[in-house]
C-alpha cells in the first residue's frame, strides 16, 4: 500500500482546516482504531486513526462505524485527558510517516495543558501515542517493551523519542545538485535506488517516476542523459503538485474490481492491466480504499468467539457423522445374521451344545451352497439361533436410527455453514448480535443471565434494480425465514443460489411482470450474498414466492421450493454495490 510520507503530507494539508475545532466525541470501535469527532465552524467531522499493521492511517471519514457497548480503557483515558480539547496544530517532521496533533486541554486542577496525539503509520510498528506536555508518554494503543523492541520502547512515563531515522533526502526541499549527486551513486534497479535516496516515497511512486523517466523501459544503474532529465522533471513536477495542492488522487484496481494500490499522482505504470479511478481528496481516497477491508477486520475481531464456536461445532459434527457412517456400513451385515438364525433353526435337530461351527446348506440360494456358521460352545442350538436373531434386530434398529441421525447431522452441518457464511458477511455489530441470538435460540450458546435487552434487528438489505424494482436480501437465517415466508407476497419472485449456502433474495413485483434484466441483477445480488461469491459462475434458482415452503421442524433458513428455473451468473461485487440503496 502507498500511504507514504508524501501522501501523508497531502493528508495533513487537507486536515489543517480542523485546527481551531474542539473535540466533541471520542470512540474506540476496535482495539486498534480511534475516532475523534471535531466540531468546527463548518460543522462536525470525524477524524479517524488506525494503528492496524495492514491498514494504518489517519484521515477524515464519512463512514458510520459501530462502537462497542462498553468503551475500552484506552478510550476512557482519551476522554479523561482530552475532554473537549481544542486542536491547535497538526505537525509532520519532514516526510516522516508520523502526524502530531496538538490539543489544548484543561487538566484536573483547571490548568491549560497541551496534549499531543502521535499517529505513527509504520506498518507492523504502527502506533497511536498520547504524549504529555513534558514530552512523557501518557499511554499508547500498543505498548512496546524491551522484549518487543530494543531500539525504541513505548511505555507510560517514558520520554517520547522518534523512530530511528536514516540519512535520506526530502524531495520537497532538497537541492537539485544534491539529488543528482545521490542519483550518481545508484546501482541496481533504479526504482529501488530511489527509495533508498528519498524519504517518504513508496514503491508505487518510485516506479511511477522510473516509468516516466524510462518511458516504460527497465532502468538499471544511475540515470544519464535524457533519462536523468526526465527523472528530474517528474520529481520537480511531483514536488509542485503536492506543495500547491494540485494532486490527482488515483486508485488502481484489477478488472475484477479488486483494489490494489493508490497514489497522489496519476498512475500510468499499469497500462491496460488495471483500471485507475480518480478520487476528489486524499481523505476520501483512504476512506474509500480501506472501508471494506476494515469492515471485515472489525467483524472478525468482534465475532472471533463465534467463529471459533462454529468451527468447533462443525468439526465435532463431522467427527460424529464419520463414526455414524462407519456404524451404518457395519449394519449392512444384518441379513447375514437373519440367514444364520434361519439356517440354525431349520437344522436344530442336527446340532448339539458344544459345537463350535455348523456347516449347513443355504436353502435360500439356488445352488444350496454350504454356509459355515460360528457357534458359541456354551449355548444350545436354540440359544445360538436366538443370538443371531437378536443381532439382526439390533442391526436393523441401528440402521434405522443411524439413517435418521445422519440426515439430521447433515442438516446441522448445512445450518452451521449458513450461519458461518452470514457471519463472514456481517456488516455491523447488530448483525453479529442477531446471529448470537439465533445460535442461543438453537441451543448452541447458553443464555446469559441479567443481560441487557438486545438492539432491534436491522431491516433486510435493500437494492433497486435498473428497472426500478425493489430487491430485498436477508441478513441471517431468521430474517431469511421472515422475508420468504411472511413478508413476500405470492406474486413476488424468490431467489437462492443452487446447492450453495447464501441469503434469501426477494424481488418485490407488486403484481407487475419482471423483466429478465431485473432477474439477472437479482441473481447477481444472490450470488454475491452467498458462499459462492468468489466463484467464476454461480447457478441461482428462482421461482414465485408461493412455491416456497418450510418443512416441519426444519432449522432457520431451511426451505423447499418447486416450479423453479435456474440462471447462471458471474458474481459482480461492483455491480452489487451500485444497485444497493
Amino acid at each position: 500500500m502507498a500511504l507514504d510520507g508524501a501522501f501523508l503530507f497531502a493528508v495533513k494539508s487537507e486536515l489543517m482546516h480542523l485546527v481551531g475545532g474542539r473535540i466533541e466525541k471520542i470512540h474506540q470501535p476496535s482495539r486498534e482504531e480511534i475516532v475523534i469527532s471535531i466540531r468546527t465552524h463548518q460543522g462536525t467531522e470525524k477524524l479517524y486513526f488506525s494503528a492496524n499493521a495492514s491498514s494504518a492511517r489517519v484521515h477524515i471519514t464519512e463512514k458510520n462505524i459501530d462502537n462497542p457497548q462498553t468503551p475500552p480503557m484506552f478510550c476512557m483515558l482519551l476522554r479523561k485527558r482530552l475532554g473537549n480539547g481544542k486542536l491547535v496544530d497538526i505537525r509532520q517532521v519532514g516526510l516522516e510517516r508520523i502526524l502530531f496533533f496538538d490539543f489544548e486541554c484543561v487538566n484536573e486542577i483547571g490548568d491549560i495543558v497541551t496534549i499531543t496525539l502521535a499517529s505513527e503509520i509504520m506498518g507492523r510498528c504502527s502506533n497511536f501515542v498520547v504524549i504529555g506536555e513534558n514530552g512523557k508518554i501518557i499511554d499508547s494503543i500498543k505498548r512496546v517493551d524491551g522484549e518487543m523492541s530494543r531500539e525504541r520502547m513505548v511505555l507510560p512515563s517514558m520520554t517520547y523519542t522518534f523512530p530511528p531515522k536514516t540519512d535520506r533526502l526530502n524531495f520537497l526541499n532538497a537541492e537539485m545538485d544534491e539529488i543528482i549527486k545521490r542519483l550518481n551513486d545508484i546501482s541496481g534497479e533504479l526504482s529501488k535506488g530511489l527509495i533508498k535516496i528519498f524519504e517518504g516515497i513508496s514503491p508505487i511512486l518510485s516506479r511511477e517516476w522510473t516509468f516516466f523517466a524510462g518511458r516504460g523501459a527497465y532502468i538499471e544503474g544511475r540515470p544519464q542523459g535524457d533519462v536523468l532529465d526526465r527523472l528530474l522533471f517528474i520529481i520537480k513536477r511531483t514536488r509542485e503538485q503536492i506543495i500547491n495542492g494540485e494532486c490527482f488522487f488515483s486508485v488502481a484496481s484489477t478488472k475484477d474490481g479488486m483494489l490494489k494500490d493508490f497514489s497522489f499522482i496519476r498512475l500510468s505504470q499499469f497500462g491496460n492491466l488495471m483500471y485507475t479511478k480518480e478520487m476528489p481528496s486524499a481523505c476520501g481516497l483512504l476512506d474509500f480504499f480501506y472501508s471494506e477491508k476494515d469492515r471485515a477486520v472489525r467483524t472478525k475481531q468482534r465475532a472471533n468467539d463465534l467463529f471459533k464456536l462454529l468451527v468447533n461445532l462443525t468439526e465435532r459434527t463431522q467427527r460424529r457423522l464419520a463414526v455414524q457412517r462407519t456404524e451404518l456400513v457395519d449394519c449392512a451385515d444384518k441379513d447375514y445374521y437373519r440367514l444364520c438364525g434361519d439356517l440354525i433353526s431349520a437344522n436344530i435337530y442336527r446340532l448339539k451344545k458344544g459345537d463350535s461351527t455348523a456347516i449347513l446348506e443355504n436353502f435360500y440360494g439356488e445352488d444350496c451352497s454350504l454356509v459355515t456358521i460360528s457357534l458359541d460352545v456354551r449355548k444350545t442350538p436354540s440359544q445360538n439361533a436366538q443370538y443371531y436373531y437378536s443381532e439382526y434386530k439390533k442391526a436393523g434398529t441401528a440402521e434405522e436410527k443411524l439413517t435418521i441421525q445422519i440426515q439430521k447431522g447433515e442438516e446441522e452441518l448445512q445450518y452451521l455453514d449458513s450461519v458461518f457464511d452470514s457471519l463472514t458477511r456481517a456488516e455491523s455489530e447488530n448483525d453479529i448480535i442477531q446471529l448470537r441470538i439465533e445460535l442461543t435460540e438453537q441451543g448452541y450458546i447458553r443464555m446469559a443471565k441479567n443481560k441487557a435487552k438486545p438492539p432491534k434487528a436491522l431491516p433486510p438489505i435493500e437494492y433497486k434494480s435498473s428497472d426500478g424494482f425493489t430487491i430485498l436480501v436477508g441478513r441471517n437465517n431468521r430474517q431469511n425465514d421472515q422475508l420468504s415466508l411472511k413478508f413476500a407476497e405470492k406474486s413476488d419472485i424468490w431467489l437462492h443460489t443452487q446447492s450453495i449456502t447464501g441469503s434469501h433474495v426477494i424481488i418485490v413485483t407488486e403484481g407487475q411482470e419482471v423483466p429478465n434484466r431485473t432477474i439477472e441483477e437479482a441473481s447477481i445480488i444472490a450470488s454475491v450474498n452467498s458462499k459462492g461469491r468468489d466463484s467464476s459462475l454461480v447457478p441461482v434458482d428462482y421461482c414465485l414466492a408461493k412455491y416456497v415452503k418450510k418443512p416441519s421442524g426444519a432449522k432457520p433458513g431451511k426451505v423447499i421450493f418447486t416450479n423453479y428455473s435456474t440462471v447462471f451468473v458471474k458474481p459482480d461485487t461492483e455491480k452489487e454495490k451500485n444497485l444497493r440503496k
